[in-house]
């Protein structure tokens, strides 16, 4: 890695670090540093789902499905990704949740990248940067 690029694989490198592969929390100097958005490779085996919803986001985000059968939910609605290439966008103040019907890997991308997000990691210490 040169001090402005990095090459890598998306499952690689998600695997150490809980999907996320750009945002805040990676350190500063590495090109995946950023305060302006997020990215993770999310991949989720059946019934995998989100620990708790996600309530008063500060965020924006795109969800995209690579792959599987993947379930959104928000308030009032329940949004189904079932095609590669479904994707749904919500904004800030939407709270929100989800669960993987099938295996499925996902895209998620997330602006701005807000420090203070977490849910923790039952294998894991907290830390600060976004849940799963």
């Amino acid at each position: 890695m040169s001090d402005r690029v990095y090459v890598g694989n998306a499952g690689a490198d998600a695997a150490g670090d809980r999907g996320w592969l750009l945002g805040h929390f990676k350190p500063p100097g590495d090109p995946r540093h950023s305060a302006d958005v997020e990215i993770k490779w999310g991949v989720h085996p059946p019934g995998d789902e989100r620990a708790e919803w996600v309530r008063g986001e500060h965020r924006t985000a795109l969800l995209v499905l690579i792959g599987g059968r993947f379930r959104v939910e928000l308030p009032g609605r329940s949004v189904l990704l079932s095609e590669p290439g479904d994707y749904v966008v919500w904004g800030r103040g939407v709270d929100h949740s989800w669960r993987a019907e099938e295996a499925s890997t996902v895209l998620t991308v997330r602006w701005p990248s807000v420090p203070g997000y977490s849910v923790p990691d039952p294998d894991h210490s907290v830390r600060d940067h976004p849940g799963p």
